[in-house]
């Protein structure tokens, strides 16, 4: 994630700022640009405000529908006839609005589901609706009242199709289940991210020269998924999977192995341009050396590159959180075979995006994709 700035009075901001705290002005974030921008009104047509955007004055636009529910910030092209933006346009089911805590629930989902897609298009992922394809990318949004039975609603990926269970952005019943199922680490973000994986190993992995490379490093998925999850909650994880996964549950399948390390990769890439965005260095007076600057693009640096920096950069940071009484805010160990792993995960995705034109990536293909779309139904 990068820094950003109110254009009006340089007042520093956070992604998902609406407002700049410092000169008061509107704010959203434009992804054709890469930045949040201070807004100032345009003109007012009956059914919505346009917006003139300090980053890009030649520009007109507008703020997601879903602004109006305070779970967007993004901006659309003003001759862009879609009501949603990049992001939001994906979502297939959104929670029942009638409860009063699943709009607080909603924008927790919506933070971190928006956070995943500023990654996704920096990295120039391939983004289709199900409308553009019967296979294309929706979210699912639902509670544990939604089809209530005797199997309760599991947060998950299907053909497509990813469902988070509105309990996940209950803190206390995220800890619960953490604790529950023994894992070191359970955040709305890390699902978003390990989910989407599974979308992507269908369209980057599965079926191309590269499932060959990725049965020998993660295993032959083609074992049954059901019963290897079934012997993971039964029996657990090896005593030596340190040596080999990034997590114990990376252990029960291939797939999730895969899914493991994505989110990783993703953890990894998004921290390290934060913390070049800060001009971090990490300098400790020490006989071995433990010493990186993030002076680089984490979104297109090799893996060495990345590794050299993130070791002491989650050393310094568990180093702070300790000093405050807090666990280590990453608990986790890379082991050579992860390194690799996470190599095969950088490479799959630096190879698509070498792929796509340059001129026309990312969000500027997702916006000709809107244009055409002009008088299609609206999607929630």
């Amino acid at each position: 994630m990068k820094l950003f700035e109110c254009q009006n009075c340089r007042q520093p901001l956070y992604f998902e700022n609406t407002r700049c705290e410092s000169c008061g002005l509107s704010l959203g974030y434009l992804p054709s640009r890469d930045v949040v921008t201070a807004l100032k009104p345009d003109h007012v047509k009956p059914d919505h405000a346009m917006w003139r955007s300090l980053a890009h004055p030649c520009g007109r636009y507008r703020l997601c529908a879903n602004a109006t529910h305070g779970v967007c910030n993004w901006l659309i092209p003003s001759d862009v006839p879609e009501q949603f933006c990049a992001a939001c346009r994906h979502n297939r089911t959104i929670p029942d609005l009638s409860q009063a805590s699943n709009r607080e629930h909603w924008r927790l989902l919506e933070i971190a589901k928006h956070r995943l897609f500023y990654t996704l298009l920096r990295l120039r992922l391939p983004l289709k609706t199900r409308t553009e394809d019967p296979n294309g990318l929706a979210f699912d949004f639902l509670g544990d009242d939604v089809g209530a039975g005797p199997v309760p609603l599991m947060t998950g990926h299907a053909n497509g199709v990813i469902t988070i269970n509105l309990a996940e952005a209950d803190d206390a019943e995220r800890e619960h289940r953490r604790r529950q199922m023994g894992e070191p680490y359970r955040t709305l973000l890390g699902h978003f991210r390990h989910e989407i994986a599974h979308y992507y190993w269908d369209r980057l992995v599965a079926g191309t020269p590269s499932l060959d490379a990725f049965r020998q490093m993660f295993g032959d998925e083609r074992g049954d998924y059901t019963v290897a999850l079934q012997r993971y909650y039964a029996s657990g994880a090896p005593a030596d999977w340190p040596q080999h996964f990034i997590t114990a549950y990376a252990t029960a399948h291939p797939w999730e192995d895969f899914a493991e390390t994505w989110a990783h990769y993703f953890h990894m890439i998004d921290t390290l341009e934060i913390a070049g965005s800060f001009g971090l260095v990490v300098a400790p007076k020490l006989s071995k050396g433990l010493a990186a600057r993030t002076n680089f693009d984490a979104h297109t640096a090799d893996m060495d590159r990345l590794i050299d920096a993130w070791i002491p950069l989650t050393f310094a940071a568990n180093s702070l959180n300790r000093s405050m009484g807090l666990p280590d805010l990453y608990p986790f160990t890379l082991s050579a075979p992860v390194i690799a792993k996470l190599a095969f995960v950088q490479a799959r995705i630096h190879d698509h995006a070498r792929r796509r034109p340059r001129s026309n990536g990312g969000i500027r293909a997702v916006i000709a994709g809107l244009r055409r779309r002009a008088g299609m139904a609206r999607q929630r």
